[in-house]
């Protein structure tokens, strides 16, 4: 499998595009162990990839590598999937969200079994953004892919955990939102006396546990 679609983005840049978040980790991965010259940073969205440069003459340069680069198709669903079950951070919810038994409604599930399909698959940090902190988690239980709320929340406390589309993310601090709620943990996402200060950063998997109050 060949790299999806790159253009200039600038004159220090390569803007790669995909058309599923699993392409986008997989390529993420790939670009990273490449270890290309003059790449100082890999950026990944939801269904691009912003690869920064040390300047423009590195434009060319890269490009060709990267049309160089092949990926097998397995890779793709690895970029999904943990491999021998690892797990880099585990977090404790609540699900007592507002919004738990509208998502129950939206799946055709009981509440109890969205429960189940949020914390018996892993996730994985696809990208961060929104605010410092929040990180946009991919590959869950396709059964969980609900649309935003039609009247975002003025105030979402921070630790709501929440569901929107095909991601799942954790608010790091009180902000307007739109996502869907089902439950809250004490987690700190974002802590600037902590190394990295974010508590979830790309490419790593992520499980949610319930727990009682």
């Amino acid at each position: 499998m060949v790299i999806g679609t790159v253009t200039d983005y600038g004159d220090q840049a390569l803007l790669l595009q995909f058309d599923s978040s699993a392409e986008v980790l997989a390529w993420s991965d790939a670009v990273r162990e490449a270890a290309l010259p003059g790449v100082v940073d890999i950026v990944p969205a939801a269904r691009t990839v912003l690869v920064k440069l040390d300047g423009p003459r590195y434009q060319g340069v890269v490009r060709q590598h990267l049309s160089k680069l092949r990926l097998a198709p397995e890779a793709i669903r690895e970029a999904v999937s943990p491999a021998d079950g690892h797990i880099d951070v585990v977090i404790d919810v609540v699900y007592d969200g507002a919004d738990l038994d509208e998502v129950a409604t939206l799946t055709g599930l009981t509440p109890q079994q969205v429960i189940a399909a949020h914390t018996q698959t892993p996730w994985r940090v696809g990208f961060g953004g929104f605010s410092p902190g929040f990180a946009y988690l991919v590959g869950g239980d396709e059964r969980l892919n609900v649309p935003r709320r039609s009247e975002p929340r003025t105030k979402v406390p921070a630790g709501a955990v929440g569901l929107a589309g095909e991601f799942s993310g954790v608010y790091p601090r009180e902000s307007p939102g739109g996502w869907q709620l089902i439950g809250h943990t004490d987690a700190r996402m974002w802590d600037v006396d902590r190394d990295p200060p974010a508590l979830l950063l790309p490419g790593q998997w992520v499980q949610f546990r319930e727990v009682t109050r």
